[in-house]
């Protein structure tokens, strides 16, 4: 791998790329996490002996502190993307894994100047100092198209995601932002219109390069005229002329991947290898050091997340230990497989109506799922004698309300600004230290949910709202024909 070339390349690529956010401090946030975890990793390496870098460094604790770090930094850019929970957990995976990719290279360009022209070590700070260009070039210019781009995957995501509930029923149509900034390239696949089913959309679904603003829309069959296969393909050749090397001929929603296999980390062989497919059994003799790096960094994810997990079941074990002891709560229990704890405060309200039903069939399928559900008190009462405003539950420690849409709409803004209004006054109440900022929407019929109805009335409500806005984070429930699916919407 032609390590020293790495740099030329990739700035021929991404040209001059600025992040998505427009707030400065963001930048700032990310580059100095990352920047630290460099550092960290710079000391790891620092700590390595011998004439050749040993690829055994990347299981130190400081390289596999600077993956995470990295890989959180690009999951921040998908945090408004509505994305189903089991599509945003693999596009966190792809995440980490081109994190540490990427930290594999950092560590190769870096190696060379651990030795100074006369054959010694240089000191610490001597080498820190040299190599501060290769992280101020990995991660600040790169970083900054990588965001970009993990962002659009994110958003194209969850566009694919909303498609493949309607199937071929609509057709799908190339855009373009339509503006000065388009590359003629990218204008050549403007228009071009055909089936989600049509292959085409595996090789030329936007993203389609660094920095692209392409999207698709639906559209309804008798409205747009279907694109001749032929001519769509030969336009989404023209489109991607330049990208020589096929980085960018894949389809994040598909293949559940924010950046594909084969990137400007990795070689050409990545993007069809069976361990990239979970195909083979990470048990095998690597053939070259790339190889060996992304077992380590796969083996590595897979101990991160199994951690994670052995860590939630402990702590929801805990907290039915002592919810089972406490006589304000009925209902305690927990699942030692699964994790899954419920339980309901003896002041949380009931009832027969559709609304209590929805509630106690969405606490039974989340249940179901693995999930924490504690049911709040909502009849707890001021000094005054009248009932303080409460929220109904507490998913997966997060305090929320819960709205079951039962009529369809154009937007549900009123529901969700009722919704604002009973968040500002729960914040209010002198008992309330950790600030509630969640609602929890369930569709027990999946055709009511799009997640334009979510973003149009969220945007309805903050344009005629006069007062506080609290609401950040709204959670739809889906209750489809494949299970639950979970979307989550972030807000500034």
């Amino acid at each position: 791998m032609d390590y020293a070339g790495l740099h030329q390349r990739y700035a021929e690529i991404l040209g001059t790329a600025t992040f998505a956010s427009p707030r400065e401090e963001v930048e700032k946030r990310i580059r100095d996490r990352v920047g630290k975890a460099f550092e960290g990793m710079m000391h790891a390496l620092y700590r390595q002996e011998g004439a050749m870098l040993r690829v055994e460094v990347m299981q130190e604790p400081e390289v596999t502190d600077f993956i995470s770090t990295h890989a959180d930094a690009l999951n921040s850019s998908m945090q408004q993307a509505p994305l189903s929970n089991g599509m945003r957990q693999r596009l966190e995976r792809s995440n980490f894994i081109f994190s540490g990719f990427k930290a594999f290279h950092e560590l190769n360009e870096a190696f060379p100047s651990l030795i100074g022209e006369n054959g010694e070590r240089k000191p610490f700070e001597t080498f820190l100092n040299e190599v501060h260009a290769i992280d101020e070039t990995y991660n600040t210019h790169y970083l900054r198209a990588e965001y970009n781009f993990v962002q659009a995957s994110a958003d194209m995501a969850a566009k694919w995601e909303q498609i493949q509930t309607d199937g071929d029923r609509y057709n799908l149509q190339y855009r373009t932002a339509g503006d000065d900034k388009v590359r003629p390239e990218h204008a050549a696949l403007n228009g071009v219109t055909l089936p989600p089913s049509d292959p085409f959309w595996e090789s030329y679904y936007p993203p389609n390069g660094w920095n692209c603003r392409c999207t698709v829309a639906q559209v309804r069959k008798n409205k747009y005229p279907t694109t001749d296969p032929a001519e769509a393909y030969a336009r989404g050749e023209e489109a991607l002329q330049r990208d020589t090397k096929g980085i960018f001929r894949f389809n994040s929603g598909k293949q559940g991947k924010a950046i594909p296999d084969y990137n400007p980390y990795t070689i050409r062989r990545c993007r069809d290898c069976d361990i990239a497919q979970g195909k083979t059994n990470l048990a095998y003799i690597p053939d070259n050091e790339l190889c060996a790096a992304c077992r380590i960094v796969r083996q590595c994810y897979e101990g991160k997340t199994k951690k994670s997990e052995r860590e939630r079941i402990e702590r929801n074990r805990k907290l039915y230990d002592q919810l089972s002891r406490d006589s304000r709560y009925i209902n305690v229990e927990f699942n030692h497989e699964t994790g899954a704890l419920r339980a309901t405060h003896r002041g949380h309200n009931t009832g027969n109506d559709t609304g209590f039903v929805l509630e106690q069939k969405l606490v039974d399928r989340l249940f179901e799922c693995g999930h924490s559900i504690i049911l709040c008190d909502e009849q707890k009462k001021g000094r005054d004698g009248n009932r303080l405003s409460s929220l109904d539950m507490i998913l997966d420690g997060v305090r929320m309300d819960i709205k079951s849409i039962t009529k369809d709409k154009y937007h549900y803004g009123s529901a969700i600004g009722k919704k604002n209004a009973q968040l500002v006054k729960f914040n209010l109440r002198t008992d309330v230290h950790d600030v509630a900022d969640t609602l929890c929407i369930y569709f027990d019929d999946p055709t009511m949910f799009t997640p334009e109805k979510i973003t149009r009335g969220y945007e309805y409500m903050a344009e005629r709202t006069t007062g506080e806005i609290r609401l950040k984070h709204i959670v739809c429930i889906i209750n489809s024909t494949k299970g639950l699916e979970i979307k989550t919407f972030d807000f500034p």
